[in-house]
């Protein structure tokens, strides 16, 4: 189980260096491509469409294969796309293998929640999930710094190029260590998509987009917040997405268990949680230090709310939850370009860089409002299984 487990976490840690390492990288990829800065961005963008497009669209292709298989196959497509990027040699091309890279995102990360639920059982659904998401969040205290300075002295191709070496280990380690899970028994891709008409899967899924959009609203502003703000010199910013990282992990190792007992109330803690955060950040933001630590709170309670929102989807869709699991991370990204873009607004109209905090503040408040709606809906199914029932998928061995 703990071998399992890392070795889901690992394929999660190269996930998450290659989506982020690029944003410390930008000033050596736009020099190499010969392209503005701004242009450079569009590679975020890329990838972010390649996780919402890919996420349905490679679960819907792959409902009627076996677990460990899936997780082998996606893994696989994202190593492709990692080595695309490091030997396209146009712009044009790079743009293309970050899309490739990123539609396995999603769908990787859906089906190794199902499996690590699935072999922790009912008691423990909500910690192991957390724990394979402890891959995502030390990919930002360890693999993204490094991959940044590995990319700033030996060219930005580098850090890819140790993506791809860790997805390869990860694809040795999910090939020893998973067991090998049958292909989920339900209805196939029309079993799949009902489950992902559900009302209770659909007003989880508005919940992630809202509550996680308010974490992405300050992500995004987060280096000019600590340079203009804080006062902080441009090299002190690594120290503080490594300290956001930090809070990410904690955030992961404790709210796991709490889920496992509470999963709805956790829910709601975690989103009221992140709305006052973000509130005090808009007032410690003026101080280095202050700041620093509301950092490391800002990314415990943001990353609070991603865990229990997993399994409550997973619960929700119970006997076809591969395409809700997956859909989850659509939802995360559709919460990253929203509070980015709702963030910017708010500089735009010149209400200062304070406004995206307050902004995602606003936005978690929503969020929260939706999973309040979505527990008073759901009450009337409680004494038909439970409000929070869990998975009746098998998960015998082959």
């Amino acid at each position: 189980m703990p071998l399992a487990l890392f070795a889901l976490a690992l394929g999660a840690f190269a996930i998450g260096t290659t989506e982020f390492v690029i944003m410390g990288l930008l000033p050596e990829v736009a020099r190499d491509l010969d392209v503005p800065i701004s242009t450079a961005g569009y590679l975020i963008s890329a990838y972010a469409g390649g996780v919402v497009v890919g996420a349905p669209l490679l679960t819907a292709l792959s409902t009627r294969l076996p677990r460990k298989t899936v997780l082998l196959l996606f893994m696989g497509v994202f190593l492709v796309g990692n080595l695309a990027t490091v030997v396209a040699d146009s712009y044009g091309a790079v743009f293309a293998a970050r899309v490739l890279a990123g539609l396995p995102h999603g769908a990787f990360l859906g089906v190794g929640a199902l499996v690590a639920a699935y072999m922790a059982g009912p008691d423990r659904r909500a910690t192991a999930v957390a724990r394979m998401f402890l891959g995502l969040t030390i990919a930002n205290i360890v693999g993204v710094p490094a991959g940044t300075f590995l990319g700033q002295f030996m060219g930005w191709r580098a850090a890819f190029l140790a993506v791809v070496a860790i997805s390869a280990l990860a694809i040795v380690a999910i090939a020893v260590f998973v067991p090998r899970l049958p292909a989920p028994p339900g209805g196939g891709l029309r079993g799949e998509m009902a489950a992902l008409g559900d009302r209770q899967v659909l007003l989880g899924l508005l919940t992630a987009v809202f509550g996680f959009a308010g974490v992405f609203a300050v992500y995004s502003y987060i280096s000019p917040m600590m340079t203009e703000l804080a006062g902080m010199s441009p090299g002190g910013v690594p120290l503080i997405l490594a300290l956001f990282g930090t809070g990410m992990t904690l955030g992961s190792l404790v709210v796991g268990p709490l889920a496992d007992r509470a999963l709805r109330p956790t829910i709601f803690g975690a989103l009221a949680s992140l709305a006052v955060v973000l509130v005090v950040f808009s007032f410690t933001v003026h101080n280095p230090w202050t700041a620093a630590a509301t950092v490391v709170v800002l990314g415990a309670v943001g990353f609070g709310v991603a865990t229990p929102l997993q399994v409550l989807v997973m619960n929700k869709a119970d006997r076809a939850p591969t395409m809700a699991s997956a859909s989850n991370h659509s939802a995360f990204n559709l919460a990253n370009a929203g509070g980015a873009w709702l963030g910017g607004v708010g500089i735009g109209m010149g209400l200062g860089l304070t406004s995206p905090a307050l902004i995602g503040a606003v936005l978690a408040v929503v969020g929260l409002g939706i999973a309040v709606t979505a527990s008073l809906l759901d009450r009337p199914a409680a004494g038909a299984g439970g409000t929070d029932a869990p998975l009746v998928e098998a998960a015998a061995t082959e």
